[in-house]
């Protein structure tokens, strides 16, 4: 079988790899067996609560050096304050581990080159999913498997560690890591606790200040048997977000050509409008500019009750909540017309342009349509889990346990809402991509409203509510015996549930509108002003026009009413049956695995070595759409794994370890990638068509984890590791541009729409492929300065560099097959964050930078771009703290001092599809311990 001579394959690789690490250690076998300082063979992470950033560094030391997998921890450095305002944004910290942004905060992480997506997250032991919603730029709503670092605030945990290497206790799920997000508890107390702090944020772009505020109380009675433990954390954003969104390029000749008029020096109008992605000019589709004015406000609760019957036994039980509302506000002006058959681009007459390679990258243009739209969302999330944990030590040899619980993130966004106003065939339009900003103009008096029109047919009024369920059921027994002091046998089944329900509304027709006269227009409109401060426009840019006042237009003709032309319709709809999925997940799995220590060649050994067995019942339901008509589908389906894995490391002196670990890992497909169903989605001048496949494998990988690690100090750390991972059955999201009379759907579909039958929609359905290799490495360093005199000894720095490569075959069509290899979406190649910090007992200060090189967002892209992509980025963060007396301290942080710009790309040639930036973020604030 392929599986066994894979998985020996990797150990005797294994145990090559760490025959030459010990050999290179030199002279290391001569060293003492002594294990009294480093013996415990225990892979649990005790809780310790620790004070001052520096000695948050070395609990989490102590922690990574006693596991026997790779595995990298993070402390709170004092009661409620954990060392970044954002989980994702700590995270960075960790060796291998990027993260993406949205609205000026950490969202979701990405470790070792594998997205959120292929990352598994636990609170307080149980898996869970939290879901928030996005602009399209940042992801859109999130129906995958990815985590919301940022539905939390990060006052509510105390400790995250984030597992690399794979063991059999440790529930399936993850190709690149196992995060575990754990809050606090009142035995982590030996006294009782009350903590309050209180900060004021500011954005420079938004220019506005919001409060933040949080509370821990603990106590124990009862001799130590009893606790309980509160916290909450409440806080307000107010972020702008400003740039360019350009929505992709296409092909001359796409959507109908440019009108044959149209003429660029050099070029004849064949040229111009040729279709072909290798040797067509392309330009960009919706040349706009854009606002988003988002408003959070979040709230978190935390609560813990924890009992001791007697020595042997303890019981925890745990809640957490989180609610996140938001609102979000966009203003957009752009060039639709560009990406517009019919009555669009076959009209506009490219008068002259400017070519550098195949890219047009500056042009003149007459009879262009061009459109303002303003949008408003309201966005909530309500995450709730509940958590009982049972642990009991029936002989000094004998333990069992017990974890059971519910989580839910219930996302909603009731309010989803777009207006446009158009004008057609502008001349004297132009634009110019030659600079990072580009330079756009209109050609005409953008804040007069005799200047535009609301036209039944080609205006629009979008009203489009949505929401997002997921739930999760846990439970877990497992035992533990030790045959003697140096084996012990684990064993347990465990069982989770798990839900998603995805819903959506929409209007029948989305282009049927109220025509209005330009007096009408002027009563519902607004000018739209101050855009582009920190933008760098070029001169002459326009920075205001006039866009639709939504909260008018609702008071003129109360498109909420749910009647007539502005009535909303579900499953009737094409559009919202693609939001109607259903999908349910059951995995009942097993495992035994042997925790062991013991001494060779005079050198103390520790490890594990086990197997999970786990089978997974899966449910999916949806809307499928054929010819003949559309009809709920649904589609059961059942599978199931053997997952081996073993960790094994090494104490070749006191103070230099080395690891081997060898695993095979699964992630599961992105939930609504599950679908039977299909979704036709119509917006604009956007064309798409998105199917599901029920029946996609899980992704799967056997892998291998090489480390060596140096403790000279209990402030210091020196490693270096290794990792490769053999990636089959990868999941891949097919895009391609098919005509719709191709797709084998009614031409009903596109009534009331600009599309025609002959129209090109970008078609996407997740296929499994074979995958590839991705292999890579990893150097941490973490040392306090105590070698430099004086005052200088209080520096430190804490510093790692990741290198990931992949070679991944991703399909571009089916037929005829064809292929291409690049590295994996997600994948930064190189990756690195460095802190420099100084600590005293009264003062800290503590700067930090982190790099991340560009990674790729799509293989293949739409319209012809072989890629799209986002750019490199280096953010900088600083934070200082006072100590004014024991009780008090005063605090001051800056989050993305240098205002590091948003920048997207399509194709390989670098295209620009998105350019933005959200400004920087100030705190300031005072935390008193009673």
């Amino acid at each position: 079988m392929r599986f066994t001579h894979d998985f020996q394959f990797a150990l005797k690789t294994g145990a090559s790899a760490l025959a030459v690490l010990i050999a290179s250690a030199g002279g290391v076998y001569a060293q003492s067996s002594d294990t009294s300082a480093q013996g415990d063979p225990a892979t649990q992470v005790d809780e310790v609560v620790v004070t001052g950033f520096r000695a948050s560094l070395q609990s989490a030391v102590n922690a990574k050096r006693r596991e026997s997998g790779v595995v990298d921890v993070i402390k709170a450095e004092d009661i409620a304050d954990f060392p970044d305002l954002n989980l994702a944004e700590s995270l960075q910290r960790v060796p291998g581990v990027a993260i993406t942004r949205a609205n000026g905060e950490g969202r979701q992480i990405s470790v070792r080159g594998l997205g959120s997506e292929y990352t598994r997250v636990r609170v307080n032991g149980m898996e869970a999913i939290a879901t928030t919603g996005g602009t399209v730029n940042a992801g859109g709503t999130n129906r995958t498997r990815g985590f919301d670092f940022n539905m939390f605030a990060s006052e509510l945990f105390n400790s995250l560690t984030v597992r690399k290497s794979a063991s059999a206790d440790v529930e399936e799920g993850s190709l690149g890591a196992t995060v575990d997000l754990q809050t606090a508890r009142p035995f982590d107390y030996r006294e009782p606790t009350l903590v309050m702090g209180i900060q004021g944020s500011y954005n420079d772009l938004a220019r506005d200040v919001k409060p933040r505020f949080t509370l821990l109380a603990s106590n124990t009675w009862a001799d130590g048997r009893f606790g309980a433990l509160f916290s909450a954390a409440y806080e307000k954003r107010h972020i702008l977000e400003e740039g360019a969104n350009i929505t992709r390029w296409s092909a001359g000749g796409a959507n109908g050509g440019f009108n044959p008029a149209s003429t660029i020096d050099g070029f004849t109008i064949d040229q111009i409008n040729n279709t072909s992605a290798t040797t067509g000019l392309f330009h960009p589709r919706l040349p706009s500019y854009v606002q988003y004015d988002h408003n959070t406000e979040r709230l978190g609760l935390t609560g813990s009750l924890q009992f001791r019957p007697d020595d042997r036994s303890t019981i925890t039980f745990d809640i957490l909540y989180s609610d996140v509302k938001s609102t979000r506000d966009e203003a957009q002006l752009q060039a639709i017309g560009l990406s517009r058959s019919g009555a669009g681009k076959p009209q506009t007459i490219i008068r002259s342009g400017v070519v550098d390679g195949r890219n047009i990258v500056a042009a003149v243009m007459d009879a262009v349509d061009v459109r303002t739209q303003s949008a408003h969302d309201e966005l909530q999330t309500e995450f709730q889990q509940y958590t009982l944990t049972a642990n009991r030590n029936w002989t000094d040899r004998f333990r069992t346990g017990f974890v059971g619980g519910y989580s839910k993130s219930d996302f909603n966004n009731p309010v989803s809402t777009i207006i446009t106003f158009d004008r057609a065939n502008t001349n004297g339009f132009s634009y110019d991509f030659r600079s990072k900003t580009p330079a756009i103009d209109f050609g005409f008096d953008l804040t007069d409203p005799a200047n535009w029109s609301m036209i039944n047919g080609t205006s629009e009024v979008r009203i489009r509510p949505n929401s997002v369920e997921n739930t999760f059921k846990t439970a877990k027994v497992f035992g533990e015996y030790d045959l003697s002091d140096n084996l012990t046998i684990k064993a347990g089944v465990d069982y989770r549930k798990f839900t998603f329900a995805s819903r959506g509304l929409y209007r029948t027709r989305e282009t049927i509108v109220d025509t209005l006269t330009p007096a009408q227009l002027a009563e519902v409109s607004r000018v739209f002003s101050g855009f582009g401060r920190g933008l760098g426009l070029p001169d002459g840019v326009s920075t205001q026009w006039l866009a639709p006042d939504i909260n008018k237009f609702i008071d003129a003709y109360d498109i909420y009413s749910n009647t007539g032309i502005y009535a909303l319709t579900g499953v009737e709809n094409s559009s919202a049956r693609g939001q109607y999925i259903n999908v349910d997940e059951a995995d009942t799995g097993a495992f035994v695995q042997a925790d062991f220590r013991f001494t060779a060649f005079g050198l103390p050994w520790r490890g594990d070595a086990g197997v999970r067995y786990v089978n997974t019942e899966q449910w999916s339901q949806g809307y499928e759409t054929t010819a003949a008509g559309s009809a709920l589908v649904d589609v059961n389906r059942t599978y199931d794994m053997w997952l081996p894995s073993a960790n094994l490391a090494v104490e070749l002196t006191d103070t230099l370890i080395a690891r081997v670990s060898v695993a095979r890992t699964i992630a599961r497909p992105s939930i609504s990638s599950l679908t039977p169903g299909g979704d036709v989605g119509i917006q604009g001048s956007n064309f798409s068509y998105s199917t599901g496949n029920p029946y996609i494998d899980p992704t799967r990988s056997d892998n291998l984890d090489l480390s060596l690690e140096w403790y000279p100090d209990a402030d210091s750390l020196f490693a270096v590791g290794v990792f490769v991972k053999d990636i089959n059955t990868f999941v891949q999201s097919l895009t391609q541009n098919i005509p719709f009379s191709e797709l084998g759907l009614p031409n009903s579909l596109l009534d009331g729409s600009l599309a025609t039958p002959d129209t090109l929609f970008r078609t996407t359905q997740p296929i499994n492929t074979e995958g590839g290799l991705l292999k890579g490495f990893e150097i941490n360093v973490q040392k306090r300065l105590d070698f430099l005199p004086g005052w200088m000894e209080n520096f430190g720095v804490q510093a790692n560099y990741t290198f990931v490569d992949s070679d991944i075959t991703y399909i571009q069509n089916l037929d005829p097959l064809t292929t291409i290899n690049e590295t994996l979406v997600g994948l930064s190649k190189n990756a690195a964050n460095f802190t420099l910090y100084y600590e005293t007992d009264k003062f800290s200060v503590r700067g930090s930078a982190a790099y991340r090189q560009g990674y790729l967002t799509g293989v293949p892209a739409a319209d012809g771009n072989s890629v799209a992509g986002v750019n490199e980025t280096l953010n900088f963060d600083a934070q200082a703290s006072y100590n004014i007396n024991d009780r008090l301290k005063l605090s001051v942080e800056g989050i993305n001092l240098t205002d590091e710009f948003n920048h997207q790309y399509v194709d390989a040639s670098n295209r620009l599809n998105v350019y933005s930036h959200t400004g920087r973020q100030f705190f300031v604030g005072l935390r008193y311990t009673f």
